[in-house]
C-alpha cells in the first residue's frame, strides 16, 4: 500500500530544477528537471524552429535526444537545422529517427542516457506511444524531461496521448503563426518566432537566449 507523507517532508524535499535566465526566465520560471512539456500547433507555423531553438538552449544544464520520428533526419530535417541556425559544434544533441519504444526505453536506461528527450511528434507514434505508456514512462524515468510535439485540431494537440500529456505537463507552448503562447505551471507569455533569423522576441526585447 502506497505512503503518505507529512507536511514536514514534503516541504523538506529537494527537487532538481532548471534555473533559467533571460527571456525563458521570463515565460518558464524555475522549473523540475523531470516531467512532461507539449510543443503543439499547425503544420508550418514555428513548431520544429521553437523546439530546436529550446533544445539548444536547454544543452546548457543537459544533454538532449531529440527522436525526428515524422520526418526523419533527411535533406528538410537538415534544413531545419540551417534555418534555426543550430550551433554544428554542439554534441550534447543527438538527433534519432523513429525509435521503437523498446528503442526508446533502452536508451533512456542507459546510466550517461540524456535526461531530456524531444518526441516529434506525437502522430509519428500514434499506434505505439499510447497513453498508458506515456504514464509507464514518466513512472519509470522520473529525471527525465519528456517533450512531446503535437499537431492541432480545434486549439488543442491531436491524438489521445498528447492530449494527455497536455493534462499531465507542467509547460505546454501552442504555436501559431510563429508566435508561442506559453503556458501551464509556468509565469506563461507570448514569443515570437523569427524563422528567418532564427530569434525569439518577447515584448520588446530581442534575444535568442
Amino acid at each position: 500500500m502506497a505512503r503518505g507523507i507529512t507536511v514536514k517532508t514534503l516541504l523538506n524535499k529537494k527537487f532538481k530544477t532548471f534555473r533559467f535566465t533571460g527571456i525563458w526566465e521570463r515565460v518558464l520560471g524555475e522549473q523540475e528537471r523531470g516531467g512532461i512539456w507539449v510543443i503543439y500547433g499547425n503544420e508550418k507555423n514555428g513548431k520544429t524552429t521553437l523546439a530546436l531553438l529550446l533544445s539548444e538552449y536547454l544543452t546548457k544544464f543537459e544533454n538532449l535526444n531529440y527522436v525526428s520520428a515524422e520526418e526523419g533526419t533527411g535533406f528538410t530535417f537538415q534544413q531545419n537545422l540551417t534555418r534555426a541556425k543550430i550551433d554544428f559544434k554542439n554534441t550534447k544533441i543527438k538527433f534519432y529517427d523513429y525509435l521503437e519504444i523498446e528503442e526508446l526505453e533502452a536508451m533512456l536506461s542507459k546510466r550517461q542516457s540524456a535526461k531530456i528527450v524531444v518526441i516529434d511528434n506525437a502522430t509519428a507514434y500514434v499506434d505505439d506511444l499510447k497513453t498508458a505508456v506515456l504514464r509507464k514512462l514518466k513512472r519509470q524515468f522520473p529525471d527525465t524531461l519528456f517533450i512531446i510535439m503535437a499537431h492541432m485540431e480545434k486549439n488543442e494537440p491531436t491524438t489521445a496521448m498528447a492530449k494527455l500529456a497536455k493534462k499531465l505537463c507542467n509547460v505546454y507552448f501552442r504555436v501559431e503563426g510563429l508566435t508561442a503562447f506559453v503556458g501551464g505551471r509556468c509565469p506563461g507569455g507570448i514569443l515570437t518566432i523569427n524563422d528567418q533569423t532564427a530569434m525569439l522576441f518577447h515584448g520588446s526585447e530581442i534575444s535568442k537566449n
